[in-house]
């Protein structure tokens, strides 16, 4: 369960922000936790993960995939797609096909990753912040997911461990020479696993 709560806690923050027209979404690496931030800037760490990237050809498929602009604009792009394989919108550079880019625009904002891209398969915008942040978005959705369901399987246990309480008391109840008195355990035993049980539904 730490893994879940330090979980939920670590995948609090970050999103999505809009590109205007079109489907897919932007990801900034200061929008998420501070966690995310120092293990994604972390050299040795992330040069595994470029190299993964790289290795992927993701990006180099997008032409592919994408024949046209209006393809391309309307694709919904995952968040390492959308961070790794192209400039910042606020960059201003054209896009001549899915996979390139006129870089001979002088750069409409001041974001070094605007710098960083380059039209090369190896390089791309893999040193970006912006394509951190596509993989810290992606991380965090994997987490909730995981997250979410180590949530509902211990609902899950606690609810068989709550009936499993119960019909134990009981049982245990009807064989005492004291009826009362085992009557008052099984209420005492099931009511506080109640508690625990709906806590732990209220408190998802």
């Amino acid at each position: 369960m730490v893994f879940t709560v330090l979980a939920f806690i670590i995948t609090n923050t970050g999103t999505g922000h809009v590109v205007p027209g079109a489907r897919y979404k932007e990801y900034r690496l200061q929008d998420y936790s501070s966690w995310f931030v120092k293990q994604l800037n972390n050299t040795e760490k992330w040069t595994h993960l470029r190299s993964c990237l790289v290795k992927s050809d993701d990006c180099n498929n997008l032409s592919k995939r994408y024949k046209t602009l209006k393809q391309y604009k309307l694709a919904e792009l995952t968040p390492m797609e959308s961070g790794c394989c192209r400039p910042p919108a606020e960059c201003g550079y054209p896009a001549l096909n899915a996979s390139y880019f006129d870089l001979s625009y002088h750069p409409a904002s001041t974001n070094i990753d605007c710098k960083l891209y380059k039209n090369v398969r190896s390089v791309r915008c893999y040193d970006c912040d912006s394509c951190k942040a596509g993989v810290a978005q992606y991380m965090k959705t994997e987490w909730r997911v995981v997250a979410i369901f180590n949530v509902i399987l211990f609902i899950i246990l606690s609810f068989v461990y709550f009936v499993g309480c119960c019909a134990r008391r009981n049982a245990g109840g009807s064989n005492a020479k004291g009826s009362g008195r085992g009557k008052k355990h099984s209420v005492g035993c099931c009511g506080g696993m109640m508690e625990v049980a709906m806590q732990k539904v209220c408190g998802r």
